[in-house]
């Protein structure tokens, strides 16, 4: 049975042991773009992508499953060398903990994703970069533009334009590394992890 095969097969949840760890050369690999109109498999694909991100985000789930908590998923981490990635950003409670009217400010299956224009200005994290296929902790700042603009594809294969900032342009950027064989760790300062450029914003 092929990986796209286990993976799509309606009684499957993609859980931690679907997801390949550094290491594996596909991480290190260029993904193939999709061609339209997809595939049935490629649509559930992203489906379950996103699934597992909801699911790694609710606490019953997660603890259930072993998952840990995820806000973004690309093929290639599951053994899929296609570009295809997930993003599930979760809005957060207010300042008096009231719940946010729209759960997730990005919710999102992009299909052929790529940056098509981006800020000067760069921002990082402050408390650094993690990932789902990293099973330790790499400190340091990832720099990433603080403004992308991303062209991608539905799975309908309607061509979208979205302009994203701060976190969510984070996570997009993330994932799209992953397409081209790109971990978070490689954009850290090896000399001097925490060194900020000038102008450089840090995202509490």
């Amino acid at each position: 049975m092929s990986t796209i095969d286990k993976l799509t097969k309606a009684s499957h949840l993609i859980d931690m042991t679907d997801i390949v760890r550094e290491g594996n050369p596909i991480l290190r690999t260029k993904a193939s773009e999709v061609t339209f109109p997809l595939s049935d498999q490629e649509i559930i694909l992203g489906e379950k992508m996103l699934q597992f991100l909801k699911h790694s985000q609710d606490p019953v789930m997660a603890e259930k499953f072993g998952l840990r908590g995820g806000v973004g998923l690309a093929a290639p981490q599951l053994g899929i060398s296609s570009r295809i990635i997930a993003a599930l950003v979760p809005n957060l409670e207010d300042e008096e903990g009231k719940p946010p009217t729209e759960a997730y400010s990005l919710q999102v299956v992009m299909y052929n994703p790529k940056i098509v224009s981006h800020s000067i200005q760069q921002t990082v994290l402050a408390d650094g970069e993690g990932c789902l296929s990293v099973d330790r902790v790499v400190e340091g700042y990832v720099p990433r533009y603080s403004r992308v603009t991303i062209e991608y594809c539905d799975k309908d294969g309607e061509k979208h334009k979205i302009k994203l900032k701060g976190y969510n342009a984070i996570v997009v950027q993330h994932e799209i590394d992953h397409l081209n064989g790109v971990l978070f760790y490689d954009r850290i300062d090896t000399a001097e992890p925490f060194k900020i450029e000038e102008g450089v914003m840090v995202l509490e």
